[in-house]
């Protein structure tokens, strides 16, 4: 009888008997089986950490989500986070365009960010807020978010892409009226998650990149995967893990681990400077002392309106007509960057400035006004960083590290 070739996982292995090859066998089966078990093990938990809400999203398979995104192709990616990326997809007969999250299978924290962002992002009811419909829990493939597809694209295209692109004759520009727009519905949509929602939601990561326009520019907030909750507005938790983008980060946040609303706060005035600069927040192309916008800015900030000139995109023009909502945003970003977590104001405040409310602003700046300049210089994240602490900032963003994350801060 003609002998039997083993297969070609143990072609190359000299045996003595039978006895060893049934032994590598048995082994190989029983890894499987151990894994196929552990998956199920892991499926089952994650059902059950999500039953509360999955009944109120659609249960996506992966062949539907596989076909939708036609095998997940590279054309289809939107964009891409730290341990996840973002495919656009068509789904069902009326083939609705959705936004389809790909978590990293291989990230062993990818099981504890689904649920966290699912069971938050469920919960949302915001016309500013992106909207989650479905989710799909595949043991082989991974863990997938599906989201209402914002056909406009991001606030940072419109704001940072300069470049004229085939098919586009001039650069991407977006006019003040809806600048303010912009500022007011995002505002409109922390605030909500910061008061709006059973417990405070805090995002984590606001920032342009994350903030998409309708067709009609209705912006709408995305991406909870950093999103938290805490017990109450402006109380505080300590977290080991700071993770974010560079020059959103608050002070207390980069320095000490600590998260509130006052966090989010913080980073909605870094965006409110881009809308009114047109700068990124860290630019090493800039001239010394100019790099960080946060640093320049404050100055120019605390004489308000009078310094909008020095302020304002150069693609901007400062008119009678908008020059009332421009001051009203100077003095809400000025408002949010101040570096004392105790004295910056909540969303709520910042939405009455924008809005042409008084109040709470014009005390929290009339003390201030009596300081010198050094102690206005308060940015992030000391009272005033070190030339060796601004280079290694700037040397990161520079190499093109955006993503921050530090296990060992504390």
């Amino acid at each position: 009888m003609k002998k039997e070739q083993p297969s070609s996982s143990y072609r190359n292995l000299s045996v003595s008997g039978g006895s060893e090859a049934v032994l590598l066998v048995n082994l190989e089966n029983e890894t499987g089986e151990l894994t196929n078990e552990m998956n199920f093990s892991r499926g089952l938990s994650l059902e059950k950490s999500i039953s509360p809400v999955a009944n109120t999203l659609v249960r996506f398979s992966y062949s539907e989500l596989l076909s939708a995104t036609r095998n997940f192709s590279k054309r289809r990616v939107l964009g891409r986070g730290a341990c996840s990326y973002v495919f656009k997809g068509r789904i069902g007969i009326w083939r609705k365009a959705v936004a389809i999250k790909r978590l990293d299978k291989k990230d062993k924290e990818s099981p504890k960010s689904f649920c966290r962002e699912l069971m938050i992002a469920s919960s949302l009811k915001c016309p500013n807020v992106v909207p989650l419909l479905g989710f799909c829990i595949d043991p082989d493939q991974g863990l997938f978010l599906v989201y209402k597809y914002v056909s406009g694209g991001s606030l940072e295209r419109f704001l940072h892409d300069k470049k004229k692109k085939k098919g586009r004759k001039t650069p991407l520009n977006l006019p003040w009226s809806t600048r303010y727009k912009v500022a007011l519905g995002i505002a409109d949509a922390i605030a909500y998650l910061h008061h709006g929602t059973e417990q405070c939601v805090v995002h984590r990561d606001i920032k342009p990149s994350n903030i998409l326009l309708s067709s009609n520019k209705i912006p709408k907030l995305c991406d909870f995967g950093l999103a938290t909750w805490t017990a109450a507005p402006s109380v505080h938790f300590l977290c080991k893990t700071v993770k974010g983008t560079f020059g959103y980060l608050a002070p207390e946040y980069f320095q000490h681990g600590k998260i509130s609303d006052k966090t989010d706060v913080y980073a909605f005035g870094v965006v409110l400077l881009e809308l009114i600069t047109g700068r990124k927040p860290i630019e090493a192309r800039r001239p010394s002392g100019e790099e960080n916008l946060v640093v320049w800015a404050k100055p120019l900030l605390h004489r308000g309106i009078e310094a909008i000139e020095e302020l304002l995109d150069s693609r901007l023009k400062c008119t009678r007509k908008n020059s009332v909502s421009m001051e009203r945003m100077i003095r809400a970003a000025a408002a949010c960057v101040i570096n004392e977590e105790s004295r910056r104001p909540g969303m709520k405040e910042i939405l009455s400035i924008l809005k042409g409310g008084e109040g709470i602003e014009l005390r929290a700046f009339s003390s201030r006004k009596k300081s010198n300049l050094p102690g206005m210089m308060d940015c992030y994240p000391q009272l005033q960083r070190t030339k060796s602490e601004m280079k290694s900032h700037l040397t990161l963003a520079m190499l093109g590290v955006t993503e921050f994350e530090d296990d060992d801060l504390l």
